[in-house]
């Protein structure tokens, strides 16, 4: 019988140097859903648009959040903001956005207030992103990185929104309650999930 807990990937926290990698890695993981081909319609364009998107958040928490990433490739990555205050917005924001999405920009933004409208207002650990790679799902990363970051919650709740019916399972497996749904003009669904605190 294997160890398993020679198994475990190993994760570790990621820092400035991973953002490109890590901005690629969430498009790429993404690049089947509904939502990606309703906010960047050209799909010409899309993955470069995405990728751009992606990297100023992912900017954002390597300053203000925490990344934790399983390397390889990188296989998967984990994109938190937590704590008991919310973090500040990205640093020029608004002019990032513009340059990084161009004429669609105002499908950006109608995401954003979309997810702004259904945020808890009690402090929470947010999950912005669970990303794995194509090649490596159905190997536990995403479980493996759920798993690790639970394990330092400091009793506090967790919310996340699940972008896929397949993600949203997941989350249900490991604790998280599903709220009311949301929707784009498309009518491509989000489902806000939310995780009890749990003793520290």
């Amino acid at each position: 019988m294997k160890d398993t807990f020679a198994m475990r990937p190993t994760v570790r926290r990621a820092t400035a140097a991973d953002a490109g990698q890590v901005a690629e890695l969430i498009a790429t993981s993404f690049a089947g859903l509904k939502a990606p081909a309703y906010l960047v319609p050209d799909r010409r364009e899309r993955h470069k648009i995405m990728i751009a998107n992606f990297r100023i958040l992912v900017d954002h928490a390597v300053e203000h959040g925490e990344i934790d990433l399983i390397d390889d490739g990188p296989a998967a990555a984990a994109v938190w903001f937590p704590g008991d205050a919310p973090p500040p917005d990205p640093e020029e924001y608004e002019r990032r956005l513009a340059e990084a999405t161009g004429e669609w920009a105002e499908r950006f933004r109608a995401l954003d207030a979309l997810f702004a409208a259904n945020h808890p207002a009690e402090p929470c650990h947010y999950l912005a992103f669970l990303a794995v790679h194509p090649n490596r799902q159905n190997q536990g990363l995403g479980t493996a990185l759920l798993h690790h970051h639970h394990a330092r919650l400091d009793g506090l709740p967790v919310y996340l929104e699940a972008n896929d019916p397949r993600n949203r399972d997941l989350y249900a497996r490991h604790g998280y309650r599903p709220r009311p749904s949301f929707a784009l003009p498309d009518g491509t669904l989000y489902w806000p999930m939310w995780r009890p605190a749990t003793p520290a």
